[in-house]
């Protein structure tokens, strides 16, 4: 307890924290706690768990025994292709193969598969497979309808018992099938093993099958629609008179054909290459023709390196010399003379007959090419309007020959996959492989004994726990020290122990006992909490029989061993026990007699009491319990005797139901509340303080009594043994 609470009277403490006390706040789970609420439900969670094992075992006797036999099964997802015409299916990838296995697992256990199994192996006919059902035929139904019905109940049986284990280190599928007969065990795991490879390979065939069918249908379809696009791209060309030339393979293009051209656009390409190769022609002729045409004849190139002319004009040289000495020598009339002018005269006339010839030649040549040149303009110019008339024609023709060519390209790329197709028709593409067959089994599977026990005993404990858990959360009562603080909201003063079938008269009167020790601790904590002379002690609880009066008169002997002076009074006007505790009977006068004047207080004190100590018992007195402890004569009578003894301790009623408690709270110094532990619930006992408190009381403490420690999940006995043992020991 801080200062602060110190201060502070305990009902005021409890009013301020009732909020949190009320609350109980609840702590984490802890070993004691679980060690408790074992120790409280051992009963029934023994009986829940016995229950269930012997269910088990029940169940384990009762069962049929099942037999179950495996096949393996190899899936290759990763096909190696032998052929193109192979990989109609889409390669899986390999983050999907786990999808796979799973999607094989359901095909196996498929209703189809289960059809093919029974309808193989005819087991819709067979007794020893669906049993009475075979023979036991439902009224009114025709031959048809008993038919279906016992294939539909075979192929329930057949895909009921079929499991699929899924590898997940490997690709070797599991397939196991469950049954009564171990024979029929591993026959259906073959069978269905078998049905299932089968239904792979089929499934192949069917897939090539129909893309054969499928790319025949569509081949000649597109056959037909490239021979009426062909005949309508020819009509076209023949109307508008277009002509297209063979296409030309080029290597530039990978040896694609090159788009065909028309006769008018190879003319057209024809004679503008003419036309431009004379007009170079022209070009080079008139420059040539430009360079020499104001230059003498005889100084053109071609003239100086023709041999001939340049013979004749070394002759005539020769010729012209010997002229000149013969006329040194003779007259005009010699006969030489006369014939070397000749001669001269002739070979001058060749030569410039010859070089003009030259001359005239290159002349010639630039005429013509002038000619030529002006020609094919002509030409180039009529030939660019017809093509340019048929290039708007072309544009039509074009589509349809794109049109054409596509088509004709889509065939060919259709009767190539088509051969590649039929070329593996044959071929055995299928993904499963059967590895090794089901054998008979040894022995059944299930059921299992230890398996089954094990399952009840996890059941069992479950359910238990869960029992004792709800037990627990609808079970208020209070059991332990730490539920006290925390629940109440008041300090513990002590608790003392449930003594079980030990004879309590001996635990009281043995000071060394273990109940006595506890009580000798608390009163070492009443001494703290109610500190002082004189002063007035309530002791009361929620209900009866929770250890009040006992603990009202033990520590009243504590006390008086103690060399204090104590007056122990029995305020239970109603019910009265303490004189029991004294070993006397119920006297004929008492505390109320007291009260009243009948009596003096002496004459009303039980006999025999222990030194320092004097009880107040309540004789049989029918007067009003309320009105008697709400009159002045008891505030008197407290008032009176308080000074004559160190302590008075009060013995109340219990709280419950009736007002005296409360009333008497206001004239104590303190009130100690009795709990006792496994009997009190929090809600009575939260009630009981809170009326207290609202009519005043100043609650000490709180006491708990019989206190079992298993029930509260203590692993350790009480200390007070120790002690008390050791004690003992000595003596």
């Amino acid at each position: 307890m801080t200062n602060a609470s110190l201060t502070r009277s305990p009902s005021e403490q409890y009013l301020l924290d009732d909020g949190d006390a009320a609350g109980g706040a609840p702590s984490l789970i802890s070993l004691s706690m679980i060690r408790g609420i074992l120790y409280r439900q051992r009963y029934m969670l023994a009986g829940i768990i016995g229950l269930a094992l012997v269910a088990a075992l029940v169940i384990t006797l009762l069962t049929r025994p099942m037999y179950s036999a495996a096949a393996t099964v190899r899936i290759e997802p990763f096909i190696s292709y032998i052929v193109n015409g192979q990989n109609i299916s889409p390669e899986i990838p390999v983050n999907e193969v786990d999808r796979y296995m799973q999607t094989q697992s359901t095909v196996i256990t498929s209703r189809r598969i289960a059809y093919q199994v029974v309808d193989a192996r005819k087991l819709a006919d067979r007794e020893d497979f669906i049993g009475e059902l075979a023979k036991v035929r439902p009224e009114g139904m025709d031959d048809a309808g008993w038919k279906s019905a016992r294939r539909e109940a075979a192929a329930d049986i057949v895909e009921g018992g079929t499991r699929v284990v899924i590898p997940t280190e490997n690709r070797i599928m599991t397939i196991a099938f469950d049954s009564p007969s171990p024979t029929i065990a591993a026959e259906m795991a073959n069978a269905i093993t078998d049905a299932f490879v089968q239904e792979d390979v089929r499934r192949s065939v069917e897939t090539n099958t129909y893309a054969r069918n499928y790319l025949r249908d569509e081949i000649g379809k597109l056959q037909q629609k490239v021979q009426e696009a062909e005949v309508a791209t020819n009509a076209y060309a023949r109307i508008n008179g277009i002509v297209a030339q063979a296409p030309v393979i080029s290597t530039a293009t990978d040896g694609q054909a090159s788009p065909a051209q028309t006769v008018k656009v190879a003319t057209l390409a024809s004679v503008n290459q003419t036309y431009t190769e004379a007009r170079a022609k022209r070009i080079a002729a008139e420059q040539r023709w430009n360079a020499i045409a104001n230059v003498p004849a005889t100084q053109l190139p071609e003239v100086q390196q023709n041999t001939a002319i340049q013979a004749m004009i070394t002759e005539r040289s020769k010729a012209i010399t010997e002229l000149s000495q013969l006329r040194q020598r003779y007259g005009e009339g010699y006969p030489r003379l006369r014939e070397l002018n000749a001669q001269v005269t002739s070979l001058t006339t060749q030569i410039n007959n010859a070089t003009a010839a030259v001359k005239n030649s290159i002349r010639d040549e630039y005429q013509i090419a002038q000619r030529q040149e002006s020609a094919l303009e002509g030409e180039l110019t009529k030939v660019s309007g017809d093509t340019l008339v048929e290039q708007d024609k072309r544009v039509r023709y074009n589509m349809l020959d794109r049109e054409a060519t596509a088509l004709r390209t889509q065939l060919a790329s259709l009767l190539t996959r088509y051969n590649e197709i039929s070329a593996a028709a044959n071929l055995n593409s299928g993904v499963s492989t059967k590895l090794d067959a089901a054998r008979v089994p040894g022995g059944p599977v299930s059921p299992s004994l230890p398996k089954n026990m094990l399952i009840g005993l996890l059941l069992g404990t479950a359910l238990a726990v869960g029992i004792a858990i709800l037990r627990e959360i609808f079970d208020d009562r209070i059991r332990s020290t730490d539920e006290v603080e925390r629940k109440l909201g008041l300090p513990l003063l002590g608790y003392t122990p449930d003594v079980g079938d030990r004879d309590l008269a001996e635990e009281v009167s043995d000071p060394f006992s273990v109940l006595m020790e506890a009580y000798s601790s608390i009163r070492s904590s009443v001494d703290f909490v109610v500190p002082g002379k004189h002063r007035v002690l309530q002791i009361t609880s929620s209900e009866p029989s929770e250890g009040k009066s006992l603990t009202a008169a033990t520590i009243a002997r504590k006390y008086a061993q103690l060399g204090r002076r104590t007056l122990l009074i029995d305020a239970d006007l109603r019910k009265p026990s303490l004189f029991a505790l004294f070993g006397t009977k119920r006297p004929d006068t008492g505390f109320v007699e007291v009260l009243l004047g009948d009596v003096k207080f002496e004459d009303a004190l039980i006999k025999g009491t222990p030194e320092n100590l004097d009880v107040l018992p309540v004789a049989r007195s029918k007067i009003n319990p309320v009105e008697l402890l709400s009159s002045q004569v008891l505030i008197d009578f407290v008032e009176h005797y308080r000074e004559q003894y160190s302590l008075i301790i009060f013995d109340s009623v219990p709280v419950m139901g009736l007002a005296d408690a409360p009333l008497l709270s206001r004239i104590a110094d303190a009130t100690i509340f009795i709990v006792e532990a496994n009997r009190a619930h929090y809600g009575q006992a939260k009630t009981a303080i809170r009326r207290l408190a609202s009519a005043g009381a100043k609650l000490a403490g709180v006491v708990l009594t019989k206190y079992r420690a298993g029930e509260a999940g203590m692993a350790y006995d009480y200390h007070y043994q120790y002690y008390a043992y050791g004690d003992r020991a000595k003596d």
